[in-house]
């Protein structure tokens, strides 16, 4: 027996089912079988099935067949991973929920399926989630597992570290030089939490000021209310290399912490889950997800052709080599 299927863009998945010898072909029938099944699910695709019936649709999939378009939050200023770019919402995570738009379309038989984008920030993209206001966030949301206690997460997107943002002539180089001084941080983050824990262990009396957003955060930091902006590792150097005076600015600190980025939506619903995984991890093993990488971390990006010259890491590596969803705090 032989079943073929596509697994990715240009490459093609062929199973077979190996006869035992004589006498003992059904239990390696059934082993086979199983082969079979984990690998269509994997590769997301059989070559004989269609668009899902409507009567069969639950959860996010059903909403949004019957609404007839997908809502997904997106950010403002989420330097590379979603922001706008004067003209429409970009990035590394943008490209991602975009695919998984299309896979959305595919599944529903929905060649016309609208998007319907709508704005949120660290503070209200859960609550929106919740009240079904978004279907999908795909943008620089942290996994943590008490984040999981309301809402739902993809495979890993990105795993970074979480730093600080400063000027050169600070005197700043790490977190003990922040005792007794005013640090800004965005309201409703992971970062905030580290932060304010820190703050209490290490007894440093910082003042802590919490941003409505990102841009708001480093705006706070660039004009001297703050002398720091902690926040995820990526996106405080999205803002230096997007400043108009880069080398006013340096990363540093010995990294709070390690987290990652995923795709959060609502709780309960595997098939939504398996859709948005298989999407992922066919763009992680494929090759895409590090073309994506390249496109948005080493090579300049829009509105200003600035380039973030944020390398590959190990870590992202070995991500997409094994896509997994395992918070890490």
């Amino acid at each position: 027996m032989k079943v073929a299927g596509r697994c990715g863009e240009g490459s093609e998945g062929m199973v077979r089912v190996a006869r035992g010898p004589r006498g003992s072909a059904m239990p390696h029938l059934v082993r086979g079988m199983h082969r079979v099944l984990l690998a269509l699910t994997a590769c997301g695709a059989v070559a004989f099935a269609g668009p899902a019936r409507a009567d069969e649709l639950t959860g996010t999939l059903k909403k949004i067949h019957d609404d007839g378009v997908v809502v997904l939050g997106v950010r403002e200023a989420s330097i590379p991973f979603s922001y706008f770019d004067g003209k429409r919402t970009v990035g590394y995570s943008q490209a991602i929920a975009m695919q998984i738009v299309d896979e959305i379309r595919k599944t529903l038989g929905m060649a016309q399926l609208r998007v319907h984008e709508i704005t949120v920030t660290s503070s209200n993209r859960t609550p929106m989630l919740l009240n079904n206001q978004i279907d999908l966030e795909c943008g620089s949301t942290t996994h943590t597992v008490e984040r999981e206690n309301v809402a739902a997460f993809s495979d890993s997107l990105f795993q970074y570290a979480v730093r600080m943002i400063t000027r050169k002539n600070s005197g700043i180089t790490d977190f003990r030089d922040l005792a007794g001084k005013p640090v800004v941080t965005t309201a409703g983050t992971s970062d905030e939490r580290l932060l304010r824990s820190l703050n209490t262990e290490k007894q440093l009396n910082m003042r802590i000021m919490s941003a409505r957003d990102h841009q708001e955060a480093f705006s706070a930091m660039k004009d001297g209310r703050a002398v720091a902006f902690v926040m995820d590792e990526p996106i405080v150097y999205g803002f230096k290399a997007t400043d108009p005076h880069p080398d006013d600015f340096i990363v540093t600190g010995t990294p709070l912490g390690y987290e990652v980025y995923a795709c959060m939506f609502r709780k309960g619903d595997e098939p939504f889950r398996a859709l948005v995984n298989r999407v992922i991890v066919r763009s992680q093993t494929s090759g895409d997800a590090e073309r994506l990488y390249r496109q948005w971390f080493t090579q300049p990006i829009p509105p200003r052709g600035i380039n973030v010259n944020f390398p590959l890491s190990e870590q992202n590596r070995a991500l997409f080599a094994h896509p997994n969803d395992h918070a890490l705090d």
